[in-house]
């Protein structure tokens, strides 16, 4: 049973493009049929996680990522009574929009895209849900609700903020181009709070990637389940695994561990938020909107822990040399693809040049539209395609 303070499907502001209801199917759980159905959600197969697609087949990539999240969303979401359906549409599109090469990837596009208007992988999520996905007789993207765009554009928090945070601008003057075409379109009130189903979306995403970061680092041999025993939370999951299973091989134990890991974290947030909601009696899905921060979240104690595993992850893993290596490789990539197909728009396949055409027609503007269809298609490759067209194109030895 739905919570007062949870996204109704009956309540839903509806779509861009109004359409008929379906006959089996609720609002939000269109969405999600539509999201997983998308050229963009299939293309997270062969994108980066952390490694780059090709270098093993058991690391985590953008979809196996994805769907872990989507996973964790609708357990928190259960738990709290809030609407399942929309919390895992949020989290199928959270990362539609990464590049290839993962935030490599995104690093080196919002620096080739700083004078046409800025890079966000948010920003270009909802991009590609609005506007890129071009399948439907009557209208360009997934015609999502009103609800779901609005957790893909807030899920971190309201973007429009003085707080300084990942993905916030101070005005709507500062919007990443991408968010400000829909929010002009629809107003997807930037200053307020995500629902209570989009935070628990974002913090499905901290505990997905905390765990299997770990899992996928140890695989790689960056660091040990000695180094990781001195973690706190993650070493004491280990203690009680060996108290329960002395001796236990090796995978075995990491994996035990590492599972009470994803576990902790998961019912912390489950039970911060059950005491805040009976805390603060929200009454409607506005409530949580007004609220001053987020409803969703990880205990104190909790989130200084997941502090220092982070600092870990990232001195360890993120910033390992051959991690730090190959990222300089595909840097170089991006900066060789994205230049010469804004030199060069007759290299874009056949289907990209109406909109090449249309960017050109643009006037003074034009530079700044091609430049805008070349990210577009240069954000849209997969890794594999990326390196494809890099070597064909440019260099076929780096």
């Amino acid at each position: 049973m739905l919570q007062p303070y949870a996204c109704h499907p009956e309540a839903s502001r509806g779509r861009l493009f109004p359409e008929s209801i379906s006959t089996f199917r609720s609002p939000f759980q269109r969405d999600r049929d539509r999201i997983i159905h998308s050229s963009a959600f299939r293309r997270l197969k062969h994108k980066t996680q952390v490694f780059v697609e090709h270098e093993g087949d058991y690391y985590r990539t953008r979809m196996t990522h994805t769907i872990e999240v989507a996973q964790v969303a609708r357990t928190i979401a259960g738990a709290l009574g809030l609407n399942t359906d929309l919390a895992e549409a949020v989290a199928l599109a959270h990362d539609l929009g990464h590049p290839p090469f993962g935030h490599t990837g995104e690093d080196a596009l919002a620096v080739l895209m700083k004078d046409y208007g800025g890079f966000d992988h948010n920003a270009q999520a909802l991009r590609i849900v609005t506007k890129l996905e071009r399948h439907y007789a009557t209208f360009d993207g997934l015609n999502l609700t009103w609800e779901t765009l609005e957790g893909i554009a807030k899920h971190n928090g309201p973007v429009i903020s003085d707080k300084g945070g990942a993905h916030q601008v101070p005005d709507r003057a500062s919007l990443p181009y991408a968010l400000a075409e829909i929010d002009a379109q629809w107003d997807l009130e930037l200053e307020t709070n995500a629902s209570a189903e989009a935070q628990v979306a974002a913090v499905a995403d901290d505990c997905a990637y905390n765990h299997h970061d770990l899992h996928d680092g140890l695989r790689a041999g960056l660091f040990t389940e000695d180094d990781l025993c001195e973690l706190p939370m993650v070493g004491e999951c280990f203690a009680e695994v060996d108290r329960l299973y002395p001796g236990l091989e090796a995978t075995r134990r990491r994996h035990e561990a590492l599972r009470r890991v994803f576990g902790v974290m998961v019912e912390d947030v489950i039970a911060v938020a059950q005491n805040r909601l009976a805390s603060l009696q929200p009454r409607s899905v506005d409530d949580i909107r007004a609220m001053d921060g987020p409803i969703i979240r990880f205990s104190k104690p909790l989130y200084q822990n997941l502090k220092v595993v982070k600092m870990f992850l990232f001195q360890r893993m993120y910033r390992a040399p051959r991690v730090v290596a190959e990222r300089q490789r595909v840097t170089a990539m991006v900066n060789g693809l994205f230049p010469l197909f804004l030199e060069r728009p007759e290299l874009l396949p056949e289907d990209w040049q109406g909109d090449v055409a249309a960017a050109q027609a643009k006037g003074n503007d034009g530079r700044t539209e091609l430049a805008r269809v070349v990210l577009d298609y240069v954000a849209g490759m997969t890794d594999r395609f990326a390196i494809q067209e890099y070597h064909r194109l440019i260099d076929p030895d780096l």
